[in-house]
């Protein structure tokens, strides 16, 4: 059995701020924010939506297939997939751009604020899934490239390759059609509250 996991892979600078947000931010000045914060600690991880889903699956015991992009400083990623085992062919390299990053700042009540370049979560994966087999392999889209987003739906659909559908943080970018085509066969579709 194959597990395809398509989606992000970023790197994840999270930092906390030791106060909270909303006592910084002007609510009669909301038309023009510009607010700077003093964290006091930043951790770098490696992240992504795929990464992450992969990453816990390995821990599982399973070795899935990411089917992303990601850029030119992703080596030391690819090294720990390696060393877990997880197949690397699935992941287009595309060496003119960088890994998707994520800057994250939390405050003392949990809320966040989040900058996100996309990098090389631009171009579509381009995996073209040599050995895709209906009857054993499943898989998973999570939020990611776009382009992938939409057709990979249709390619699990024509395939015969049960999958689940997570539309995530590209939900806005996603139409109402995107959305119905992907949901419509998949074997589940995960979404949260917020």
């Amino acid at each position: 059995m194959s597990i395809y996991v398509s989606g992000s892979l970023a790197f994840d600078r999270i930092m906390t701020f030791p106060g909270s947000f909303q006592d910084h931010i002007l609510m009669d000045k909301l038309h023009m924010i510009n607010v700077s914060f003093m964290v006091d600690g930043m951790d770098e991880r490696r992240g992504g939506c795929a990464g992450n889903i992969a990453y816990s699956l390995a821990l599982l015991g399973e070795k899935p297939t990411i089917v992303a992009a990601a850029g030119r400083d992703f080596a030391p990623y690819a090294d720990v997939l390696r060393k877990m085992g997880l197949p690397l062919d699935g992941i287009r390299r595309a060496e003119e751009i960088f890994t998707a990053l994520c800057y994250i700042t939390t405050d003392l009540n949990s809320n966040q604020i989040t900058g996100f370049y996309p990098g090389a979560m631009s171009l579509a994966a381009d995996y073209a899934f040599p050995t895709i087999n209906a009857d054993k392999d499943i898989a998973i889209i999570s939020p990611g490239n776009v382009e992938d987003m939409r057709r990979l739906p249709g390619f699990y659909r024509e395939k015969g390759v049960p999958y689940i559908f997570d539309p995530g943080q590209q939900l806005p970018v996603l139409t109402g059609n995107d959305l119905l085509a992907a949901i419509e066969g998949s074997f589940a579709c995960i979404t949260n509250d917020y």
